[in-house]
């Protein structure tokens, strides 16, 4: 198929229109849209910590003091986290789920991979710190608080709109 029937096939598709079947053995199928899901059991903190991925990507250093700041994590240990590979929202949310319990954060990432296959709700629950304890409002609450002195802007669910009446979102 010519690249201008592929064109054309496309604009008339992204119209709505049919077209009609061509042979796209030529034509690479695009690759594969990965989206990536802390699996929390909570859709608002897995759709906001998947804004911190983007954020820490663009600004490290204000991630990486966050964490050290406000969550009590080691720079270094965070550092060595990420230069390993670790997504940000991985080290975000073990971080601020041990600060939480009052645990330390190689604690809580000490437990996220024990078990590779785990989910971080599988993780939370192993810590009694996942939905419905009284551990997990804290950790949305501060992931808010995060947003905020990164002016970031983060909406809030019904849950949090009750607990943070006093902040618009």
């Amino acid at each position: 198929m010519h690249m201008r029937s592929v064109l054309i096939a496309v604009l008339l598709s992204g119209l709505g229109l049919p077209v009609l079947a061509q042979d796209n053995a030529d034509v690479p199928a695009p690759p594969a849209v990965v989206v990536w899901s802390a699996a929390t059991g909570d859709a608002w903190l897995d759709t906001w910590l998947a804004d911190v991925n983007t954020y820490a990507g663009r600004y490290r250093g204000a991630f990486v003091d966050e964490l050290v700041r406000y969550q009590g994590a080691p720079r270094a240990f965070v550092i060595e986290l990420l230069d390993a590979g670790a997504r940000p929202a991985d080290v975000y949310l073990a971080c601020a789920t041990a600060r939480a319990l009052g645990r330390t954060c190689r604690e809580v990432v000490g437990e996220w991979r024990f078990d590779p296959a785990a989910t971080w709700n599988d993780v939370l629950v192993r810590l009694d710190a996942g939905p419905g304890t009284e551990t997990f409002p804290r950790v949305r609450q501060g992931l808010v608080s995060s947003f905020d002195r990164w002016a970031r802007p983060i909406r809030l669910d019904a849950a949090l709109r009750r607990a943070l009446p006093d902040r618009e979102g």
